[in-house]
């Protein structure tokens, strides 16, 4: 087994809104939709490549020696739609609600997130070591995007025609956050089928955050990720659907959902790191499958069955769906036994296509 030290880190830029669909909005003949989404498109690839440059001269962080903490320390930033990041100091850990309503979600956002690994999971934030979360809202202008940059949350206010502001929808918080757990966890790799699994893991979490935080079961939940986050205008319901990938949106704007939900219909592309938010779709419905199956809370059998996974030390950083399958259907079978769980594993993945043997 070999967990991943903070010096082995290789932290990524990581949007919740596809290039894809930034692209498709800015080829709009409205102006009004095509210069956000341009701007936003040029900003993440700025970003993107300040993010390469920090990477490769990171310092590992450091950890102050004591009890791992059971409360989350959360600072909020204004950019004041600005670029310059954090921003202005606006809200610390404790501290009254202000009157912005972004930071007041951030910050609850930030604060589910932490109370469902640490509940669910025994987890001190993402590190397991009680690591400050971070968070900057107002970034940019018309901004269409939230992301992690490997330091710390960043929430745009979107362009109101499309997209509102990013802090609306609790899964879109906690899914950016959790790829600061994937991080610190398994470190899967940003491209190919790795990296849809990385995007998948996130959505994974971000949707268990949503349903722990709302009390919802697997039967209750929507499934959706995003939901809230498209403006009345636009004919759709989120940015996906783990349940059925493919029909989170179809919109004359958006265009349709191009999320595939097995293997049969798997994207091969150069396009967005080998197309990690698009083959994402197969693992999601894989593992609603497998909470759906299971029934009751979503994060005690099957979100206890992915966390083994990603924290346990053996999924490689490279890794492809057939690994990851078939390492859930180990961890199913170490915690739970030859029981519900390893068979409700082992039917999502060939479900979708997914083979659980070597």
């Amino acid at each position: 087994m070999h967990l991943r030290t903070d010096s082995e880190l290789n932290p990524v830029f990581c949007t919740i809104v596809p290039p894809h669909l930034l692209d498709h909005l800015s080829r709009s003949a409205e102006p009004r939709l095509a210069v956000p989404a341009r701007r936003t498109l040029e900003a993440d690839a700025l970003r993107r490549d300040r993010r390469r440059i920090t990477a490769l001269a990171a310092t590992p962080v450091r950890h102050t020696a004591g009890a791992v903490p059971t409360k989350p320390h959360r600072t909020l930033y204004d950019c004041e739609n600005g670029t310059a990041l954090p921003g202005a100091k606006v809200r610390d850990e404790g501290d009254k609600a202000t009157s912005d309503a972004s930071v007041n979600r951030a910050y609850a956002g930030l604060g589910a997130t932490f109370e469902l690994l640490l509940s669910a999971y025994g987890r001190s934030s993402i590190d397991g070591r009680g690591l400050p979360l971070i968070g900057s809202v107002h970034y940019g202008r018309e901004y269409n995007n939230a992301f992690f940059d490997g330091e710390q949350m960043v929430f745009g206010d979107g362009d109101g025609e499309v997209f509102l502001d990013f802090t609306v929808a609790v899964d879109v918080i906690a899914h950016e956050l959790a790829h600061g757990l994937t991080q610190y966890t398994a470190n899967l790799r940003y491209e190919g089928q790795s990296g849809a699994l990385n995007e998948s893991v996130s959505d994974v979490f971000g949707s268990l955050v949503k349903q722990y935080s709302l009390g919802q079961s697997a039967e209750q939940a929507d499934w959706l990720i995003g939901a809230g986050l498209l403006a009345p205008a636009v004919e759709g319901k989120a940015l996906r659907s783990m349940k059925a990938p493919g029909t989170a949106y179809d919109d004359d704007v958006l265009g349709k959902d191009p999320q595939p939900g097995s293997m049969a219909d798997y994207i091969e592309t150069e396009e967005d790191n080998g197309g990690v938010h698009l083959n994402s779709g197969i693992p999601n419905r894989a593992f609603y499958l497998t909470a759906t199956a299971l029934g009751g809370n979503s994060w005690e059998r099957a979100g206890q069955i992915w966390f083994d996974v990603l924290t346990g030390g053996e999924l490689a950083a490279d890794a492809d769906f057939a690994q990851f399958a078939r390492l859930t259907v180990a961890a199913a079978g170490d915690r739970f036994g030859e029981a519900d769980e390893r068979e409700a594993v082992l039917k999502a993945w060939s479900e979708v296509g997914v083979p659980t043997r070597s």
